[in-house]
């Protein structure tokens, strides 16, 4: 099943999406986030007949990110071999390590589907990373390869853009990750069991309709479990927390010549099996 975080006007709201539309959660099963119902386990007690009435059209809500706010983001660098090699081939001081390159986001980086990713004036370099997020569902510390998809909630897609201007004023990447208002996510959730492999997925990115990156979550170097894994050696991972796995090769500072987000572009990320995140530039 489809869940997302909306609002309707009145404030954050809980929604499953179906055919006719999207069906009020936070009246229905009195939560107050989705992060709520994920940490509850009331995914039993969501309506999920087909044929249920939707209570607003998807023109009648604002979208906002999947999980507004994740105690904790982690995102992962370089972790498509076909990305790796761009970044070598672009002078960039990249190599193949032995565990996944991580670095943080804030909550406060995200947007939600058919919200604008904000180009801050500072920044002459923002471009797009299409990424398979991997949302957490259950509590965990030390969680073993083998049992690591079944702490999953579900997944999302993810606009991982960049300031690369910023990014590589110095060996730390964390400026060029953490504008305000870069962070695509969503549309929506989509629940665990809809997608057991999350290793078999086409991912790709358009920019104004223009395919920029298209491959597979197969290509991944380091899978959703292993990184799990190793991300809850570090942390207790949280219900709601998010995981962006990485982009794979044909983002913008990579081409020659090179290619990036300007105002009033529409960057649109598509994930087999999850649907499509679109967002519009915005100055901002």
């Amino acid at each position: 099943m489809k869940l997302m975080t909306f609002d309707a006007g009145s404030g954050p709201k809980v929604g499953l999406v179906n055919d006719k539309g999207v069906i009020d959660l936070t009246d229905r099963l009195e939560i107050l986030s989705l992060k709520d119902l994920i940490a509850n386990q009331q995914f039993n007690e969501v309506p999920v007949n087909a044929n249920e009435e939707a209570d607003y059209h998807e023109n009648e809500i604002k979208f906002l990110p999947v999980i507004p706010d994740p105690e904790h983001i982690f995102c992962i660098g370089t972790n498509y071999a076909d990305h790796l090699q761009e970044a070598i081939d672009a002078g960039l001081p990249r190599s193949k390590t032995e565990h996944p390159p991580l670095f943080l986001r804030f909550s406060d980086t995200l947007v939600g589907h058919d919200q604008p990713l904000f180009k801050s004036p500072q920044v002459k370099q923002l471009d797009y990373e299409c990424e398979l997020a991997v949302i957490i569902g259950k509590q965990g510390r030390y969680i073993t390869e083998e049992r690591a998809l079944s702490h999953v909630a579900g997944y999302s897609c993810f606009n991982e853009a960049s300031a690369r201007d910023w990014q590589f004023h110095t060996t730390q990447i964390t400026p060029g990750k953490n504008f305000f208002g870069t962070g695509g996510f969503g549309p929506w959730l989509v629940t665990a069991d809809e997608i057991p492999d999350p290793q078999n997925l086409q991912i790709a990115t358009r920019l104004n309709n223009v395919t920029m990156q298209d491959a597979n979550t197969k290509d991944m170097i380091f899978n959703v479990a292993q990184i799990i894994s190793y991300v809850s050696n570090l942390v207790d991972l949280k219900p709601g927390d998010v995981i962006a796995s990485g982009t794979p090769s044909g983002v913008g500072f990579s081409r020659d010549p090179q290619v990036f987000m300007n105002t009033g572009d529409v960057c649109e990320i598509e994930i087999e099996r999850i649907g499509i995140l679109r967002n519009v530039i915005n100055e901002g």
